[in-house]
């Protein structure tokens, strides 16, 4: 091999060559910088559209439920015996015994109780001993002026016409003395009947308020506690305050509906007796009464229950969820949607709240669409989005 080699030269690109790698170079180049804009604007544009979505709120929406024969008017009630007698002493002493306790069944008459009544005996003894000597006085009265009588019948110049009606007047003085000792006698008997305390009606005793040797005092102003009292269960009343706006169309003879909290489930028909036909100025209600027979006694007076009424379909209004309210300084409205989505606040007025829902008496239509929990800074002819699943009146939406 020889010491020397020959190297032959590197090729040298042609100009074209250099123009076109140069022109693919910018198109690639230029690709790249309009997809990037293409995208940022892409970007933009969804940018500024959700941030417009964001701007409309999103609302729940409720359809108002009409109450017509479906939220029959439910009071609060309280239970009282038909007739109540609370006994008081009528003479004083001291409890010899008791006959009958709490809860026992009595008939008119029968006896509850005996007063032992030391004092009044011996008043009683004493009255009837001045009636004794009243009584003497009067016949020896009555003997002196019939004597006279006929002496001055006989010879009238002995006897004047004086003496005899001085002596008549003294009679009629100690006969009138005579029945004042009588009547005297008959009060005291007639407190000394009282020593028996008696049942006034048939009933219950529902309460005993003394013990055997215990002190009694005649009460006549009834402000001390009662000896006895006994009630008549067999029937109770049941009143009840009704407002207002139900007041006409509640009358006489109409049936209710009555439950107690011990009997779920268990319901009792009471009917309207009478009303105050007159309404409080405090409470704006009238206050209404009921029968209830209660003739097992299952039902204790005294005691609390729930009355509903069935309500003509005219006088009731529609429900709305508690949340639907909005109270300012422009009063009391709710915010609903018109057909094109838009926001329209309407002014209503509460005709009974039933706590997660509010019965309104005027202001809306059937047919609204009323907001829950409306946003604030919402305001008239806002746009708004509706959101999946409106809430049905009875069902108020939960705050978050």
């Amino acid at each position: 091999m020889s010491e020397h080699m020959t190297v032959l030269p590197e090729s040298t690109p042609s100009p074209q060559r250099l123009r076109l790698a140069a022109v693919i170079a910018a198109v690639v180049l230029g690709s790249v910088v309009v997809a990037g804009i293409a995208i940022r604007v892409a970007e933009a544009r969804s940018l500024r559209q959700w941030t417009d979505e964001q701007a409309i709120p999103t609302v729940v929406i409720s359809e108002p439920e009409s109450a017509n024969g479906k939220a029959p008017l439910e009071l609060p009630a309280q239970l009282d015996a038909f007739t109540n007698a609370p006994i008081y002493a009528r003479t004083s002493g001291y409890l010899k015994s008791w006959e009958k306790d709490i809860g026992a069944p009595v008939k008119a008459g029968d006896l509850l109780a005996v007063i032992d009544t030391p004092d009044l005996d011996q008043q009683l003894l004493q009255a009837q001993a001045d009636l004794a000597s009243a009584r003497a006085n009067a016949a020896l009265a009555a003997t002196t002026a019939k004597r006279w009588q006929v002496l001055h019948q006989t010879d009238p110049d002995s006897v004047s016409q004086q003496s005899v009606d001085q002596y008549n007047g003294d009679y009629a003085a100690k006969q009138a003395q005579a029945n004042a000792a009588q009547a005297n006698v008959q009060r005291l008997m007639a407190l000394k009947s009282y020593a028996r305390i008696v049942a006034p009606f048939d009933g219950r005793v529902t309460a005993r308020n003394t013990d055997v040797g215990a002190l009694v005092t005649a009460d006549s102003n009834g402000v001390g506690a009662p000896m006895f009292a006994v009630s008549d269960t067999s029937k109770l009343r049941a009143y009840v305050r009704v407002p207002q706006v139900y007041a006409p169309s509640i009358h006489r003879g109409d049936t209710a509906t009555l439950t107690v909290p011990e009997y779920p489930g268990k319901t009792f028909t009471a009917k309207v007796e009478a009303d105050a036909r007159a309404i409080s100025p405090t409470s704006g209600t009238t206050l209404v009464q009921l029968i209830v027979d209660n003739p097992d006694g299952r039902l204790l007076p005294s005691s609390y229950a729930s009355i509903s009424f069935s309500i003509a379909s005219d006088t009731l209004g529609m429900r709305v969820p508690a949340e639907a309210l909005i109270f300012d300084d422009k009063g009391l409205h709710v915010a609903t949607l018109d057909a094109g989505d838009r926001v329209h606040f309407k002014t209503v007025t509460i005709r009974r709240d039933y706590g997660k829902s509010i019965e309104l008496g005027s202001g809306l239509a059937p047919t609204d669409r009323v907001i829950i929990n409306p946003p604030d800074g919402l305001a008239n002819g806002d746009e708004v989005r509706i959101a999946k699943n409106p809430q049905p009146a009875g069902k108020p939406h939960d705050k978050a």
